[in-house]
């Protein structure tokens, strides 16, 4: 049996010496599910320093979805630009404000299936939302989470989604909320996509190293 409590003690040490993903950091200044919401959105394939400024930008003209729905998409794109997709962002984001003030008052919906509605918005961000913005038990699964625990031979998933549910079949509840940033930090840093750093990982003994050809 996978030792996942040691593995997660273990994990949760070596994190310390790196920097938190973006989306993590900008939750500890201010727990705002609308925040994280639009903060996440940027995030998708885009590189942690280009989502924070982007997010500093972004924010620095609006705060709310009310707010928000004053800035004409054109001006959305330009100041989030160069995140991924900026412009297809930017028309995610008026929507996404127009919905929120329609329908919640201006609010984040705190329902998994509900922020699932919205345009743009898929399980990870959704997850993300729930379980940084409202701190509710939630299982956020990215790349990293993906290839990490398969690797490590946890579980056996073909995709991000097989992973999320295949995690919450087994993954002791006090870990679900923690489990993303643990593992993007330990992704981005020790157990890389390519040629991971196993000469530094701590947890290299439980490790199957499912599907590494090279390591370091």
């Amino acid at each position: 049996m996978f030792p996942i409590r040691n593995v997660i003690k273990m994990v949760s040490r070596e994190v310390l010496r790196f920097k938190e993903p973006i989306v993590t950091r900008i939750s500890r200044e201010r727990r705002d599910p609308f925040r994280i919401l639009i903060s996440t959105m940027l995030s998708l394939r885009t590189k942690d320093d280009c989502t924070a400024s982007a997010s500093d930008r972004l924010f620095a003209l609006a705060r709310t979805p009310q707010d928000m729905l004053k800035i004409p998409e054109r001006l959305i794109a330009k100041t989030i630009y160069p995140v991924g997709f900026y412009n297809t962002k930017a028309k995610h984001i008026r929507q996404i404000c127009a919905i929120l003030v329609e329908k919640y008052k201006g609010g984040v919906p705190a329902d998994l299936e509900r922020l699932l509605e919205l345009p743009g918005v898929g399980r990870k961000t959704a997850n993300l939302v729930i379980t940084l913005g409202f701190c509710t038990p939630g299982i956020c699964v990215d790349t990293h989470v993906h290839r990490i625990t398969n690797r490590w031979g946890y579980i056996r998933t073909k995709t991000p989604d097989e992973t999320e549910f295949a995690l919450r079949k087994i993954l002791p509840r006090q870990f679900w909320i923690i489990i993303n940033d643990l593992l993007v930090t330990y992704g981005q840093n020790i157990c890389t996509p390519v040629s991971p750093t196993c000469s530094e990982c701590r947890i290299e003994k439980w490790c199957a190293r499912v599907s590494v050809q090279r390591h370091r």
